[in-house]
């Protein structure tokens, strides 16, 4: 019965036709511009131009006021005084980034990021091109302050997807949309010790940047409009409909160290579906070698305390000797990435519906390494590792993943009478597969394999939306339901590689790990934006949502805006509630883990929120997180070609998810409290689990300056994010009654940090684009990365600041005809590193002087300076 009421309501907007005005929209050099939005203001009624650029649009009555709207255009206002067959409307390109027009922050008209009610940035194809980087996650780093994204070393899997946020709230409280529907999360929780250990975050390397119109985002709290995760913002991938091209780009690249050597080719192709229809397609392959930025310390500080042993101490043990960065391989994994797109939309009813989808798949395969297995770590490999008759010199662990993600959106909108409707029915499915190479199980030998199936990680969504929105002169209405399913899946490794201690560096999943879990959960929503006048609009959203698990939520919002100098600038303010339901993954998640961790090498039990466990020592299920977020800015166009934009934020998360530290045992051999008694029971060292412990604020500053057009050459961008994120109530931990009896500190100063100091505290980029002749362009980068701070478990002497650093990227793009460019780009120029660590005497920080370079926080990794050359074709 569901299923018959979801198709009729799919399909009953075809059955409604229309009558319509009939035009054609062009550029001033006379090309006709697809996906223009031509909306009659006294009516709400819109249309989009065709692949030809002409529009059928109905109207209410003689005389009428039209509003034409495209992306990177100036917004026109048209008065028709009577019906037409053949109006041709000219838009002018908008040397203002404030003129752009965004989709995203509100399900009513389409307004510019000047007349928006909350702040918008705009990553449009230019802004792509000049950023001077080849994936999505890094162009948004370099592009907007507030968000960030940097690879991970020697962390398992989460080295295989970089941690990206926005506004320092962890990976799992930016929402991302594609094309305006809800992107599936990864598979995998960030437990390493990383920035966003314990979240969980959309797996960006699966949206391949080369079928990437522009970029929406939202840096405001939204919630109310989107549901779960929209507290620090959304980000909506908006995918290309060019038609009638084919692009090709092909680049390689190599670090000055000689390493990291990376290759791709992309091809892009458009063209007609049908009459009235377009479809975009999209192929790609990339490919990069690792990175090796080791330390060499000239002894192992970490083992020469652990066994007593001087001689590997101070560096005289022989192997050592001939070994001085200890085996180790530290820098970005080695990966091959396939990936393949469509995108499509084919209108009927004269223009009035069109039937559309999209879908996105992506595979890719990585190697990372572990902790070298030193000979005096492991004394023997029986022969297995070691060449015959070659002398046993340990060996160094691979961690190698098999990561799938699938994205794909049917739907259909029309437009029948005042209203216009848009359902649509997404899946989204991500998957990790695990492989470790080049390891033994000791308690195996001389029998163990060499290589292991630990087992992996599926997760996935099914989401149906249905949308309304009528748009009249004064007041835009919406309103609209979500219905999302979702599982997630624990998949066993081979029994070899979890029994007896299990595989060296990674001990693999076990049947009592394995589990397939669901929930569902349905959302509904009602929004309003009112013009008030021209210059006021207020609007307001409020959504109800239920989870099967959990509960209930209720949030809302409402906003306002007020332009100003005859629509020159505006002032803008929001305050909202939010909410983030804890994911699947946070709830269900167990493993054990070898771990170095406070001098000593250890088996860490990660126990699931639902387990026997967990739910004995008192922890109780995981609710959701609630947010309450005050907004407040301005923008205003200096000019034609200057604008800024400037807001403040303030927001305050309760009730926040967090993995604790590990805890262990209490030091006190004549007793054993009930901490203990589990950690006995299930044989090991340490537990860890997810509870709801902390509460924190969240406020700064972003800052946004562009001009445009200096002397028809020059274009400046000058963009700052201050951020600063405080735990409540003097850094309160709330820890269950048996653990805060007990006198564990369940979150530790290292583990707070994460969440304080873990991100730059300021951030800010200067670019400028120079046009130095008609075929010659030069562009030139300079992104600052704040300070960030590493702390110390309990000894805050021991804490270190890395100091800001500012990398410049250069970027050369030579057009060489109409359809052929060639570009190079050096990231990284003047070979900028961050802060080395410093011990101060604790060999833990450095695991013995493995790691020169910082790893548990990081602000832009240690490749140092890059080359890469590229050709692109059009054709």
């Amino acid at each position: 019965m569901k299923n018959l009421l979801f198709t009729i309501l799919f399909l009953l907007p075809i059955l409604i036709g229309a009558q319509s005005l009939s035009g054609i929209v062009k550029e001033e050099n006379g090309t006709s511009l697809v996906g223009a939005t031509i909306r009659d203001l006294a009516s709400g009624e819109a249309t989009i131009s065709d692949l030809d650029g002409r529009f059928q649009l109905n109207v209410s009555s003689f005389p009428t006021q039209l509003e034409i709207t495209y992306l990177g255009y100036a917004i026109q206002l048209l008065e028709v005084d009577e019906s037409t067959d053949n109006l041709t409307i000219v838009l002018i390109q908008s040397d203002s980034k404030l003129d752009e027009v965004v989709v995203v922050g509100s399900r009513g008209r389409p307004r510019t990021i000047l007349t928006s009610a909350v702040p918008i940035d705009n990553i449009n194809a230019a802004d792509m091109v000049t950023s001077g980087q080849n994936t999505i996650e890094q162009i948004i780093n370099y592009k907007i302050p507030s968000y960030n994204s940097s690879n991970q070393t020697i962390s398992d899997a989460t080295a295989h997807f970089d941690p990206s946020e926005l506004r320092n709230l962890g990976p799992s409280r930016t929402l991302v949309l594609v094309n305006g529907k809800r992107k599936n999360q990864s598979s995998l929780v960030y437990v390493n010790d990383t920035p966003g250990k314990g979240e969980v975050g959309v797996d960006m390397k699966s949206i391949p940047a080369n079928m990437i119109e522009r970029v929406e985002v939202l840096r405001d709290g939204a919630s109310a409009e989107y549901g779960s995760d929209a507290i620090a913002g959304v980000i909506n991938i908006i995918l290309k409909q060019k038609t009638n091209k084919t692009n090709l780009n092909v680049e390689s690249g190599i670090t000055t160290e000689g390493d990291g050597l990376m290759y791709s080719a992309n091809l892009n192709r458009g063209f007609n579906l049908g009459a009235d229809g377009f479809m975009n397609l999209n192929l790609g392959y990339y490919h990069q070698d690792y990175t090796d930025r080791a330390g060499e310390p000239g002894g192992d500080g970490l083992f020469g305390v652990i066994f007593g042993d001087d001689a590997i101490l101070n560096g005289t043990n022989p192997w050592i000797q001939q070994n001085p960065d200890l085996g180790m391989i530290i820098g970005q994994p080695e990966y091959d990435l396939v990936n393949a797109g469509i995108n499509f939309g084919t209108n009927y009813s004269d223009g009035k519906g069109q039937f559309y989808g999209n879908t996105l798949f992506t595979m890719r395969s990585g190697k990372s390494f572990a902790l070298y297995r030193a000979p005096y770590w492991i004394t023997d490999d029986a022969g297995l590792l070691t060449p015959q008759g070659g002398t046993y010199n340990g060996f160094q662990p691979t961690f190698e993943t098999d990561i799938a993600d699938l994205f794909l959106t049917l739907g259909n909108r029309y437009q029948f009478g005042d209203w216009n409707s848009d359902v649509s029915l997404t899946y989204g499915g991500n998957g990790v597969d695990y492989l470790i190479g080049n390891t033994i199980n000791v308690a195996l030998l001389p029998n163990s394999p060499t290589e292991f199936d630990p087992g992996g990680y599926r997760f996935g969504n099914i989401v149906g939306n249905i949308d309304f929105v009528k748009t009249t002169e004064k007041v835009s209405l919406s309103f609209g339901s979500e219905i999302r399913s979702e599982s997630f899946e624990v998949i066993a490794g081979q029994e070899e590689s979890y029994i007896e201690g299990g595989a060296q560096s990674f001990p693999g999943l076990t049947p009592e790990n394995a589990l397939d879990e669901s929930r569902n959960n349905i959302g509904v929503y009602g929004a309003v934006d009112f013009d008030v006048s021209r210059d006021f609009l207020i609007g307001g959203a409020i959504r109800y949502e239920n989870y099967s698990d959990f509960g209930d939520n209720v949030s809302w919002k409402l906003n306002l805006r007020q332009l100003l100098g005859g629509g020159k600038g505006a002032i803008r303010a929001s305050v909202s509630t939010g909410f983030r339901a804890p994911s699947l993954h946070q709830i269900y998640l167990s493993n054990i883990q070898t771990l170095v961790s406070g001098g000593t090498v250890s088996n860490q039990g990660t126990f699931n929120n639902v387990s026997d466990v967990i739910q004995g020592l008192g922890v109780p299920a995981l609710d959701a997180e609630t947010s309450f977020n005050l907004s407040a800015g301005l923008t205003y166009k200096i000019g034609d070609n200057s604008s800024l934009t400037l807001d403040y934020y303030n927001i305050n998360l309760d009730n926040r998810v967090l993995f604790t530290g590990e805890i262990g045992f209490d030091g006190d051999d004549t007793s054993t409290n009930p901490v203990e008694e589990v950690l006995i029971n299930n044989s090991v060292t340490s537990i860890k689990f997810f509870v709801n412990a902390i509460d924190t604020r969240t406020q700064g500053v972003d800052f946004v300056y562009n001009t445009n057009n200096i002397g028809d050459k020059l274009d400046l961008t000058f963009a700052l994010n201050y951020n600063q994120t405080k735990i409540k109530d003097d850094n309160k931990v709330n820890a269950p009654p048996v653990f805060e009896s007990a006198g564990y500190d369940i979150f530790n100063r290292k583990e707070q940090s994460r969440v304080t100091t873990a991100r730059p505290d300021i951030k800010f980029t200067l670019g400028a684009n120079y046009r130095l002749n008609e075929d010659l362009d030069i562009s030139l980068n300079n992104t600052y990365f704040g300070e960030v701070t590493w702390q110390h478990a309990d000894d805050p002497s021991k804490d270190q600041t890395f100091g800001g650093k500012v990398v410049t990227d250069l970027i050369f793009r030579y057009q060489l005809n109409s359809d052929t460019n060639i570009n190079l780009t050096v990231n990284n120029l003047l070979n900028v590193y961050p802060d080395p660590i410093d011990t101060k005497g604790d060999f833990v920080t450095d695991l013995g002087g493995r790691f020169k370079w910082p790893w548990e926080v990081n602000q832009f990794g240690f490749n140092g300076t890059t080359l890469r050359g590229g050709i692109n074709l059009n054709f």
